[in-house]
This record gives C-alpha cells, structure tokens and sequence, in this order.
C-alpha cells in the first residue's frame, strides 16, 4: 500500500461500513470489515498449541524422566508429524473448503490430543507415549494459513487488497502474543500446578477457538472449481473460430493448467522453504537451551517471563512492520531481517547470566522476527494462484515446523553432552545459516523476472 490511510468512498460491494474522511488506521480498517474480528479471534485462540505443546512435551518428559534427549525427541517426533500432514490438509481445505473439512479434523484433533495428556498424566510406558505424540501431531493443521486465507478472500471481495501487508503483519503479530503467553503459562502450569497439566489447556483453547472459527460462515472463502472446457472440431462451413475465440480457450487452458501445477515448482519457493526450515529451529534451540539455563539458575518460575521477551519484541516489529510498506524486494527485507536477527542472538549468548541485560536484547531481537515472517508470507502469496493459497502458505507454516522439531532434537542432544552455555550458541548459528537461503531464493526470482 502507497500510505496508511483510508479514502472516503461511499458503499461497497462487501457491504462493510463507510468509512469518513478522517485518516484512520490500517489495523482500524481491517477491522471495520464485517466478520473480521470473530476469524481473528477465534483463530488466535485455537493457535494457542503451537506455542504450547512442543514446549509443554520438553517440560513433562524432562520432569518425569530427567532426560533432555527423550524430551527433544519426542517434541521433534510430534512436530514432524505436524509438518508430514500439514500440506494435505492444506489440499483438502482448498479442495473441499475449511468448514466441511475442519470440523471433523478437529474433534479428532481433540480426542488424540487428550489421549496424549491423560497417558502423560499416568506415566505409560516412553514407546506408547512417542506413538500417542506421533497421533497426535498427525491431527494438527495450520490455523493460521487458514486465517490469512481468509484475510486475502475478504480483503479482495471488499476491494481492500492494499492492506493485505497490514494484515499479514498482524497475524505474526498475534502468532508473537500467542508465543508471549504460550510459554509463560505453560511454565507456569508446570512449575506451580502439575508438570503434564500445560498439556490440557491448549486442548482446551483449540476446541473453543476452532469451533468458533468453523462455525463463521460468511468469510469463509468459497471452493474454487474448475470448470473444463473442450474446445469442439467444426468444419469451416458450420464454425469460424476467431483469434479472440481462441485466445480465450487457451487462457482457459493455461489457468487449468496452473490450477495443476505443483506449489513446489514456483520460482522460489524451495529457497524460501528452506529459510523457514533453519531459520526456525533457532527459536526450539532458544526455547530449549534457556530452560537449561533457568534450571541450573534454579529460576524455573520465571522462565516464562524470560522466555516471552523475545516475542515481546516480535509483537512490536509486527505492529510497526504492518503499519507500513517497505520499498524494495521482499526477499531483500528477509535477508535484512535475518543479519539482524542473527547479531542480536550472538548479543544474547555473549550476555549469559545477566537476566536483565539478557532480556532487553531479547526484544531487541525480536523486533526483526514477525517482518520475516510476514515477508515470507507474502512472498508465497505473490508467487501461487489464489486457488492454491491455503497449501502455500501451509509450506511455509510446515517447513517452520520441521525446523522446530529439529532445533529441539539437536538441542536436546547438546544439553546432554554439554552446557546451556553451548547450547545458547545454537539460535545464532541456525539463523546464519538460514541467509544463504534466501539470498539464493532472492537471485533465482531476479533472474526469472
């Protein structure tokens, strides 16, 4: 979008509320659309096992079996499982539409989930436990490719399609709230009620936001089906096809054909997958390593605290981040982003031991978090067709994950033949790793535009 502003119009298509001559907010003028506010929501609520479970997994196992390596493991066992299945749930909510295929995931969904917390709250046997996790991430999809879908359908049906980066940043924004509460509770929960009662308040918030977020209807965006058509052999004597005629057959072709193609054989996408697979285990590696450091601090109630600095300063980034539009490349902003990133978590390894110093670069840090993600996201989003939204920008939620389930695995090693000291080096490593990445993604675009 050129500003942050809104221009007076009088009614939309959309039928959402005028809007006066008064410069306003982006964020007020996403919201204004009808429905908007209940998806939102709803969808951040039933986003709350994301920034849950992994943890929530690491917390009970490390407690019942003092052991960092089977808690890494099997938290890595249940987000692999997650990122295995995400993409086809992704084709089945585009193919069939998010209400028809959601509500019947999530009561599943919902079930494994309390199979997992109840065999955890009494202490079966570690294989069944890893089998139950595995089950239970094979029932997860993400919510939040299904909320920025349906931000990109709304915006488009009311003519709103500049605010599109406003919207994306929000959704980080909240994925960073969700990630600021997430862990605190979940410490909480362990430290001060029951080590395995975190694994039941997620469950919890996913059936009561993901009921919600089904049960809307009017911003749900409707199925896309396409129609075939075949082009008739006539004789010149009884058709006389004209150049627009067969324009028109060929850009009927040419879009089924694109409805066909793989999201995977975009220009670019692979590069930028593979960002979010390394640059993402950074934030398990993170996670994982500062609750080493906690427990030989003997400061495990306030771990939540030091753990949700670094998405305190992701929430702002987002905030500042959607409010305006950057100049330039988005795979320019990312690389940006990611060197910065990369220099505040060597900042933070450097200041170990000193909690407070700690948390103030850790906000600092996690200003450049939520830009990267939202211009992942929006990447994704100029490069798919729109029938094939939803799958893309699961990929990118996917190779996120599979990254988590591997900073948590390799971290969880590390804490067993080393120190948190070493371990804390990891976020700065994986992050570092991630540029060359999106550099290559960022030439390969360049070259084919």
């Amino acid at each position: 979008m050129a500003d942050t502003t809104t221009t007076p119009q009088s009614t939309r298509s959309g039928g959402e509320p005028e809007t006066s001559g008064k410069r306003c907010s982006p964020y007020a003028a996403l919201f204004a659309i009808p429905g908007a506010k209940a998806f939102c929501a709803s969808g951040a609520l039933a986003r709350l096992p994301m920034s849950m479970m992994g943890l929530g997994i690491i917390l009970a196992l490390n407690h019942l079996y003092d052991n960092w390596t089977i808690a890494g493991v099997m938290s890595a066992a249940y987000v692999l499982a997650t990122a295995a299945v995400t993409p086809l749930y992704a084709r089945l909510f585009d193919k069939f539409g998010q209400r028809r295929i959601g509500r019947i995931v999530l009561a599943v969904q919902i079930v494994a989930m309390l199979g997992f917390a109840f065999a955890a709250l009494v202490r079966v046997p570690i294989p069944l436990l890893f089998l139950l996790a595995i089950v239970m991430g094979l029932t997860q999809f993400s919510f939040g490719a299904l909320v920025r879908t349906r931000w990109a359908y709304v915006l488009d049906r009311t003519g709103n399609n500049e605010l599109l980066n406003t919207a994306y940043a929000l959704e980080s924004a909240i994925d960073e709230v969700v990630f600021i509460f997430g862990p605190i509770l979940a410490a909480f929960l362990a430290a001060s009620v029951h080590p395995v009662s975190q694994l039941f308040v997620p469950t919890a918030a996913s059936a009561i936001g993901g009921t919600i977020f089904f049960a809307l209807h009017n911003t749900q965006p409707p199925v896309v089906h396409v129609i075939e058509v075949d082009a008739a052999q006539a004789s010149d004597r009884n058709f006389h096809a004209t150049n627009a005629d067969r324009l028109s057959l060929q850009q009927l072709k040419n879009g089924d054909a694109a409805k066909k193609r793989n999201v995977l054989t975009y220009a670019g996408v692979i590069p930028l997958l593979l960002v979010f697979v390394v640059f993402n285990m950074s934030f398990t590696a993170f996670d994982t390593s500062m609750t080493a450091v906690m427990k030989s601090l003997h400061l495990d109630s306030v771990l939540g605290v030091q753990l949700a600095m670094l998405a305190v300063g992701s929430c702002i980034g987002a905030l500042a981040f959607g409010s305006r539009e950057l100049s330039g490349s988005r795979w320019a902003h990312m690389v940006m982003f990611l060197s910065a990133m990369t220099v505040g978590f060597v900042i933070i390894h450097a200041c170990m031991g000193n909690l407070i110093v700690m948390g103030l670069v850790e906000i600092l840090t996690g200003l450049t978090i939520s830009p990267v993600f939202a211009s992942g996201n929006l990447v994704m989003k100029e490069t798919v067709p729109e029938e094939s939204l939803t799958e893309g920008l699961s990929w990118v939620s996917t190779a996120g994950t599979v990254g988590a389930s591997f900073g948590s695995m390799i971290t969880g090693i590390v804490l067993d033949h080393a120190t948190p000291n070493t371990s804390l080096m990891l976020p700065w490593v994986f992050v570092l790793c991630s540029i060359p990445f999106a550099l290559l993604g960022w030439a390969i675009v360049r070259k084919r535009g």
